[in-house]
């Protein structure tokens, strides 16, 4: 009788957590002699570093990051300055304003930025510049501003952009001074197999007004990855006045990482708009803080995924002074197998009495396989407060769908009229219709299966 063989498969193990990048102290300094920056930033980038190295990579044991699985990024793979020279698209060249008198500065890593109108802008002491002209001329702003809001330690990749970053965008407004015209900055960042590092910096003394959009790309490159890991904050004086719009439509095989945070004096007022509909994976953090009486923030934000793309999101409200108030709407749309996570918590601090606090995620679900996870929270430690949270997610109305289809239209056509009009809140509140059409025609194109 002949012996019977078993045959084990072998189950090839994931590991426990994502490689570590392949960079050392020789690429921070090289950093810092390329742009020939001045001794105390090149001391920051290494003491950054040494945080870099301390913090383990994240892993689905840390409370942040349970839903959002790094492991197969290719960390040790990628490069810094492994460009690609890919020419920034038309459309994203496109006035946003009807205007051809905007202030513009256009990022295209291992290339020089380009500005337009910027000098302009000089008459009323506002700086609109990019990171390395910042560093020549506007040090010591850079040297009392930089990380007050995300501090270079605040997780891995924080540190991580603390140590590289240098495409970057630095505004100040001087006191007092309005801005009537909307400052515009594009990062494009074409490439594979390479790793970009990139920081905003926005201060508005008090009683400034602005309103600035940035906007984040790269092309779809199929073979290949990249990873992206940004920096913003914003600093907002009493009684100033800020309106900030920003875009990610990142390549489908860009992995990004961003901190962002804002904080609010007395009377601050602040605007937020935000759309994500780039990436294969994004996590973000965003946090706001109402640090004086009378603060108030709105934030609203769309995005849309498909195919296997992940996005998380991660807000923090915090109220810290009495009679603040927070808004924060997020709307997200999905199909194929995609995913999307958002947690948001509203903080109110003992004394932050007369909070008005308020957070609330919509997500409409196209497919039978995508997934969204929405958690919202609340931590209140006053007694004289308004705070309400609400999560959907839900389908597409059939009736609503049957119904336009009654008067004409394709059943695609409805429903892409049908999701229009579910993140219509979120684009009403861009005040520019050029601009507004744009991110139209990015949910279009997600829409009818297209990539962004």
């Amino acid at each position: 009788m002949s012996t019977r063989k078993v045959i084990r498969r072998k189950v090839k193990q994931k590991p426990s957590k994502a490689a570590e990048f392949s960079l050392d102290t020789a690429d921070v300094e090289a950093i810092a002699l390329k742009n020939d920056e001045p001794s105390w930033l090149l001391e920051r980038r290494l003491q950054a570093w040494e945080s870099y190295r301390a913090i383990p990579m994240p892993t689905l044991k840390d409370e942040a990051w349970r839903r959002t699985d790094i492991r197969s990024i290719p960390s040790s793979d990628l490069k810094l300055e492994n460009y690609a020279s890919t020419q920034v698209p038309a459309e994203l060249l496109l006035s946003i304003t009807d205007n051809s008198d905007e202030a513009r500065v256009v990022l295209h890593p291992g290339q020089e930025p380009k500005t337009q109108n910027v000098a302009e802008l000089q008459g009323q002491g506002v700086i609109f510049t990019d990171w390395k002209k910042a560093v020549k001329e506007h040090a010591a702003i850079l040297e009392t501003h930089l990380g007050t809001l995300v501090k270079d330690d605040e997780g891995k990749f924080s540190a991580l952009t603390a140590t590289f970053a240098d495409n970057g965008i630095i505004i100040y407004v001087p006191r007092g001074v309005v801005v009537d015209t909307p400052l515009h900055s594009i990062l494009w960042a074409p490439g594979s197999d390479v790793v970009v590092f990139s920081r905003i910096l926005v201060i508005l003394e008090e009683g400034a007004s602005l309103t600035y959009i940035h906007e984040a790309a790269s092309p779809t490159i199929e073979d290949g990855a990249a990873v992206h890991a940004g920096i913003c904050e914003l600093i907002i004086g009493e009684d100033a006045n800020l309106h900030f719009i920003e875009t990610q439509h990142w390549g489908n095989h860009v992995w990004n990482f961003t901190h962002k945070a804002a904080e609010l004096a007395r009377g601050g007022h602040l605007e937020w708009v935000f759309g994500a509909v780039g990436s294969h994976l994004t996590k973000n953090f965003t946090e706001l803080t109402l640090a004086g009486e009378g603060a108030e923030a709105r934030m609203g934000a769309f995005y849309f995924t498909d195919n296997n793309q992940h996005l998380d999101h991660d807000t923090q409200q915090n109220h810290l002074a009495p009679n603040t108030t927070s808004d924060l709407l997020f709307k997200g749309a999905l199909r194929d197998k995609s995913r999307s996570v958002w947690q948001g918590m509203i903080y109110v601090a003992p004394g932050a009495q007369k909070t008005d606090g308020y957070q609330a995620n919509r997500n409409l679900i196209l497919s039978p396989r995508a997934r969204a996870d929405s958690i919202p929270g609340l931590e209140i430690l006053a007694d004289d407060v308004r705070c309400t949270h609400g999560a959907t997610i839900g389908q597409l109305d059939s009736e609503q769908v049957y119904y336009l289809m009654s008067r004409g239209l394709s059943e695609l056509q409805a429903e892409s009229l049908v999701v229009d009009g579910f993140f219509s809140p979120v684009l009403e509140r861009i005040p520019f219709e050029p601009l507004r059409k744009r991110f139209q025609g990015m949910i279009d194109l997600k829409m009818n299966g297209g990539s962004a």
